[in-house]
């Protein structure tokens, strides 16, 4: 929280001031209520009552105004740490790998960057609009209480401990129910997602009663979660207005007394109640402050792993090796690009990659290198992988063995963004964003005029579906492209890396949506295109990677075989295999 508050730290002076003038003047209004009665009214003086009927008004408005202030500023100060925390945690969660992620889970994750922010946020508004007041205003009730009359102090000893004790066991109990119910949401929130997402095959399988009673079961542990918080905080207003009352009774009795054998004035007991009414509102300014803080100290928790978390995969600190480039534009360094007449040499030497805790590697002792205007295809079963091995190069993972150079400098030594700006990727699964096609196309050039999608967009073979759209570049994408089919998405993203203008391509199974007519049309416009640039591709079809220049075989995760089409035929059983399976070779070639 301290680090929340840099900046804000005469906002928050100012609301200490405040609330303290607000309960300073709360408290004074009981004592001159008290000298109303018995100064003017039992004695029959009426200038008495104007006098001091003026003062308690200016009080009042005293009291108002700082209340009012205090709340706006601490409404302000409130939503300032909400801000930053929601920008920090996003930053962060930018910042970390695949691997990361998984570790605390996408939907844990969102819930943390929404949910939890909201609830530290919320409770920072109660810190500053109610926490110094309610206190000013316990102990300070307690102190002009006992100057009232000393005797009728005895009730006061005996609540305020009560009260105190009643809050300390329900909030023992709320910590506990708040961690376990933020872990349920996370829970529910992540069945919800999946649910929604694979709606069509929870469908087509006939599977929505089983998905219904797997929702049911954690909805239901949730629910019940919630409802001993809710009950405990529930009951603990009524317990607190049960000890209050009834010493409001005690009050009232032996005030009485007193007041009938004359120790005490009527006003002397009026302004006690009063004082005491006070010390009941501190107590539930302060048992609501409380009743909240479980629930934001298990959010705050849980924010803070995520921010201190550091990224299994980090930029190089300084800028120790450049590649050499186009001239970056200083102002938008989100648009430089390198320029297609530099080489892009990647080589692999003796590579290895293992999730931490597995009992055997992913990738291991892998050696290859993909020269510029070439085609590096991967092929291999399900699993060998593949996609692994292309998540490597930028740095969405890091290699655990070996090195991995980009023109002869280790991938390690340069900064991410300048390493991702010298490639262009097209993922396994085409994602677009919210927005328009024309911003789609636009994360890899900012800067591209209309000319220049539309220049891309015909190369990827998309025009003959792009011709039929009313709005052309600016109809809408729905999110991850779902108001589009497959194949459209795929050629969007093919189009968008085309954009990019890198030395470097790397293209993870990217058309198999495609039919091969698309296919083929695509692959000459891109070998007319690419033709300076280096490649890297991952297929499933034989038909695909013929062309190669270089094509690997893996088969769990090592380098069974490399070579051309025609060599791999010849010399690699599982190549052959995968060829013969899919082109029904059986000896005819």
């Amino acid at each position: 929280m301290r680090r929340q508050l840099a900046g804000q730290h005469r906002h928050v002076w100012a609301i200490v001031f405040l609330q303290l003038v607000q309960a300073a003047a709360n408290l004074l209004l009981p004592t001159v209520n008290a000298a109303i009665i018995d100064d003017g009214i039992v004695a029959g003086r009426p200038e008495v009552i104007t006098r001091l009927g003026v003062l308690m008004a200016a009080i009042a408005v005293v009291q108002a105004a700082s209340a009012i202030a205090a709340g706006y500023l601490g409404a302000v100060v409130a939503m300032r740490i909400g801000h930053r925390l929601r920008a920090q945690v996003f930053t962060r969660i930018q910042s970390l790998s695949s691997q990361d992620v998984a570790l605390f889970g996408t939907q844990s994750l969102t819930t943390r960057a929404t949910n939890d922010v909201q609830q530290v946020q919320a409770f920072a508004v109660l810190v500053f609009t109610m926490l110094f007041a309610g206190p000013a205003m316990g102990v300070g009730g307690i102190v002009l209480a006992v100057q009232q009359d000393v005797a009728l102090s005895v009730v006061v000893i005996v609540i305020v401990p009560l009260l105190l004790l009643i809050m300390y066991l329900i909030v023992r109990r709320l910590i506990p129910l708040y961690r376990e119910g933020q872990d349920l949401l996370d829970r529910s929130g992540g069945i919800l997602r999946e649910q929604i997402i694979g709606v069509d095959v929870i469908r087509a399988f006939v599977r929505q009663g089983h998905e219904v009673r797997r929702f049911a079961q954690t909805n239901a542990g949730l629910t019940a979660n919630n409802l001993q918080s809710a009950l405990l905080v529930a009951g603990m207003l009524p317990m607190i207005m049960l000890v209050v009352n009834t010493s409001s009774v005690a009050l009232v009795w032996f005030g009485g007394h007193r007041i009938q054998a004359g120790l005490m004035n009527v006003g002397a007991l009026t302004a006690f109640i009063a004082y005491i009414m006070q010390i009941l509102l501190a107590i539930m300014m302060s048992m609501y402050v409380l009743m909240t803080a479980p629930r934001a100290a298990v959010c705050a928790e849980r924010i803070q792993a995520v921010l201190d978390t550091e990224p299994s995969v980090s930029s190089a600190p300084k800028r120790p090796a450049r590649l050499d480039r186009a001239r970056l534009d200083r102002n938008h360094p989100e648009r430089a690009r390198l320029d297609t007449a530099q080489p892009a040499r990647l080589t692999f030497q003796d590579v290895g990659f293992s999730y931490p805790g597995a009992e055997a590697p992913v990738l291991a002792g892998l050696s290859f290198t993909a020269a510029p205007g070439t085609t590096t295809a991967i092929v291999g079963s399900t699993g060998s992988g593949k996609t692994t091995l292309l998540n490597l190069v930028p740095r969405f993972l890091d290699a655990t063995e070996g090195h991995i150079t980009l023109n002869g400098q280790d991938i390690r030594d340069l900064p991410l963004d300048e390493l991702r700006t010298a490639m262009a990727i097209v993922p396994q699964h085409s994602h677009l964003f919210t927005g328009t096609i024309a911003d789609n196309l636009r994360m890899a050039a900012p800067d591209a005029s209309d000319e220049e999608l539309w220049a891309v967009l015909e190369a990827a073979q998309a025009m003959r579906f792009m011709r039929d759209l009313p709005l052309g570049l600016a109809t809408p994408v729905g999110q991850g492209g779902a108001s589009l089919s497959g194949g459209q998405r795929q050629r969007l993203c093919i189009a968008r890396a085309l954009l990019r203008n890198a030395p470097l391509y790397l293209f993870d199974d990217s058309f198999s949506a495609l039919d091969y007519d698309t296919d083929t049309r695509l692959r000459q416009a891109l070998d007319q295109q690419l033709a300076a640039a280096t490649i890297i591709l991952v297929a499933e079809r034989i038909s695909a990677v013929a062309d190669a220049e270089l094509i690997l075989v893996l088969d769990g995760g090592r380098l069974v075989a490399q070579g051309t089409h025609q060599e791999l035929l010849e010399t690699s059983a599982t190549y052959r295999e995968i060829a013969e399976s899919q082109l029904a070779l059986d000896g005819t070639q």
